[in-house]
């Protein structure tokens, strides 16, 4: 059996989660997620816990039911308390700002980035060069954020860029004569 399918998914208070044939579904302060089930996982709850098994002793089965366990703690948390990533500008002029239900972002090019910001995801700017990106879903969350970054990746000389705040680029020395 999975070593992360052994231990049991807490359920928060106000956090309920319902099995029905083929998806997963959680509910909670934040939200509601869905996932969908693979066949090879076995989901009991009982007593405010999940717990997960692998429904034969296949391989796949094995590796599904800490897959499908890992899914669904990070749903269980998403919609408890939430996922968040910190990005940071770093360049002359770059800047950001959300207007509506876009991010405006100046990143030194001819124009302005206009990023639309998907359902379910709240973007944030408490500065100019700080965006946070914050939602229940983790995997969506993850995603607006290297989406985001893709637009100017840091560059290995100045470090100008897009880059996540617990970052860390490593500069190049420069051709020397």
């Amino acid at each position: 059996m999975s070593r992360i399918a052994k231990y049991p998914v807490a359920l928060p208070k106000g956090v309920e989660a319902t099995i029905s044939a083929g998806q997963i579904v959680v509910k909670g302060p934040l939200g509601t997620l869905t996932q969908p089930l693979d066949g090879n996982v076995r989901i009991h709850q009982e007593d405010g816990n999940l717990s997960f098994a692998a429904a034969n002793e296949s391989r796949e089965a094995n590796a599904m039911s800490g897959t499908i366990r890992a899914l669904v703690n990070n749903m269980v948390t998403g919609v408890n308390a939430g996922f968040e990533r910190r990005l940071n500008l770093v360049g002359v002029g770059f800047r950001a700002q959300v207007q509506g239900n876009e991010l405006k972002l100046q990143l030194g090019f001819s124009h302005d980035i206009l990023h639309a910001i998907p359902d379910g995801i709240k973007i944030e700017c408490p500065t100019q060069t700080e965006v946070v990106v914050k939602g229940a879903d983790k995997q969506a969350v993850g995603q607006v954020a290297a989406n985001i970054r893709a637009y100017r990746k840091p560059e290995p000389y100045k470090g100008k860029g897009v880059r996540y705040a617990d970052e860390r680029v490593i500069l190049k020395e420069t051709k020397k004569k």
